[in-house]
């Protein structure tokens, strides 16, 4: 069985479920520019696992969507994708989350 993601819009929110990394991440990259439009949240709850190019992707989105003056959150951030934007080292602006 291959690994897939799917995101759904609703209202402010970005629902993203499945896996995202390198090899299933292409049709929202694709979709970047009218996802992060109006964007708010970013809601994670519902994936099974991100690598570093999905987190990337993630960065990027909350670019875009700051880029337009949006400020966005993202919750359901587990421990190891968390642990991966330490090792990053990226600023909390980049990576928002809710507190995690």
């Amino acid at each position: 069985m291959s690994a897939s993601l799917r995101w759904a819009r609703q209202g402010e929110t970005l629902n993203l479920e499945g896996v995202l990394e390198e090899q299933t991440l292409r049709p929202l990259w694709d979709a970047r520019a009218e996802v992060s439009r109006d964007l708010r949240y970013i809601a994670l709850q519902g994936l099974e696992r991100v690598d570093t190019a999905g987190l990337a992707l993630l960065v990027h989105l909350v670019a875009l969507a700051s880029s337009s003056g949006q400020s966005v959150t993202i919750s359901g951030v587990s421990p190891s994708l968390q642990t991966l934007a330490r090792l990053y080292n990226l600023p909390s602006g980049a990576f928002p989350t809710d507190g995690l």
